[in-house]
């Protein structure tokens, strides 16, 4: 079973207090694992820095008490465009019919500020691409990964000692342990009681 590679995780985690450093209200990310191999079309499916920095316009709102999206989450409204001008990034083109706003982009200047940021980002997350390919010409994914689903499959509850939940895909808990920004352990998807009883 693989894991995330150390350097791509770091990496995740200091492009992310690189961002903080910008805006110091942004919350901490708790799992920088949590964002390598989930997809979403709503958000963009592909892991870069323009990514990290769209759930970080979420992070805020978040943290505002601003409801950002709608829609189960898919549309992006303007509250959410409001934040992500705040954070260097645009939308310049009139909102999707079902994601809104959702697909901004970086203005030059966000560029120019985060370049090196970007850069080591970039390089780990080819080397983690490598690997993966590498790994994935080995292993036999199931019927999710043969059909496009980086996460693998449905995202399932996970909890930590002090209560706290995630929903996450259990094949991307499986690479590594996310780990709870409260008591700093690991999330783990619970036992269904019962579960091997006929």
């Amino acid at each position: 079973m693989s894991t995330t590679p150390p350097v791509l995780a770091a990496e995740l985690a200091g492009a992310w207090a690189e961002i903080q450093r910008y805006h110091p209200e942004l919350p901490d990310l708790a799992a920088p694992e949590s964002l390598i191999g989930e997809s979403s079309s709503a958000c963009g499916a592909e892991l870069s820095f323009e990514r990290l920095l769209h759930e970080a316009v979420h992070g805020i709102a978040a943290a505002r008490g601003v409801r950002d999206t709608s829609r189960a989450g898919r549309y992006h409204n303007r509250r959410f465009l409001a934040i992500a001008e705040e954070l260097g990034l645009e939308h310049p083109d009139e909102p999707h019919p079902s994601s809104g706003f959702s697909l901004v982009v970086l203005r030059p200047e966000t560029k120019r500020r985060y370049r090196p940021t970007m850069e080591r980002l970039n390089r780990a997350l080819k080397a983690h691409s490598a690997a993966t390919q590498k790994d994935s010409a080995r292993t036999f994914r199931g019927p999710a990964g043969r059909h496009g689903s980086s996460g693998g499959g449905v995202r399932v509850k996970a909890v930590c000692d002090c209560g706290r939940n995630v929903r996450v895909v259990p094949s991307v808990l499986a690479q590594a342990p996310i780990v709870c920004g409260g008591c700093n352990k690991p999330f783990r998807i619970p036992e269904v009681v019962g579960a091997g009883a006929r």
